[in-house]
């Protein structure tokens, strides 16, 4: 359950940074060329999304649930915030959400395995 702890907390922050990249456009200087493609294995290759699983954070273990509220503690709204957003512009997360009555504004954290599956930990409003 670590391992799954550790994980979420590194796709969150990967997808708030893939959230923070795509409003951000790249602004390049006219008068330089542009620059050659990294090459092949340069920079680890982010997996596309094969399968969204989605659980309460009430089906974890208590240990697993305190684990994930230290993480959330951390990251802070802020990026809580770029998650959601991250979410809401991907049609195919964000349609998982929608099919179990949920929306991104009750995930509070987010894992990706390196095989494509993408986990949402949800949380019910109090």
């Amino acid at each position: 359950m670590r391992k799954t702890i550790l994980i979420a907390a590194a796709a969150t922050l990967a997808l708030a940074s893939a959230a923070s990249a795509q409003q951000q456009p790249a602004q390049q200087q006219p008068s330089q060329p542009p620059a050659a493609p990294a090459a092949p294995g340069a920079q680890p290759a982010v997996p596309t999304i094969q399968s969204v699983n989605i659980v309460d954070i009430t089906e974890l273990p208590k240990d697993t649930q305190t684990q994930v509220n230290q993480v959330i503690a951390q990251r802070g709204e802020g990026g809580l915030q770029k998650l959601r957003s991250s979410i809401d512009a991907t049609p195919k997360v964000k349609s998982a959400l929608e099919a179990k009555g949920l929306t991104s504004a009750q995930v509070i954290a987010a894992s990706m395995n390196t095989d494509g599956a993408l986990t949402l930990i949800t949380k019910k409003a109090s």
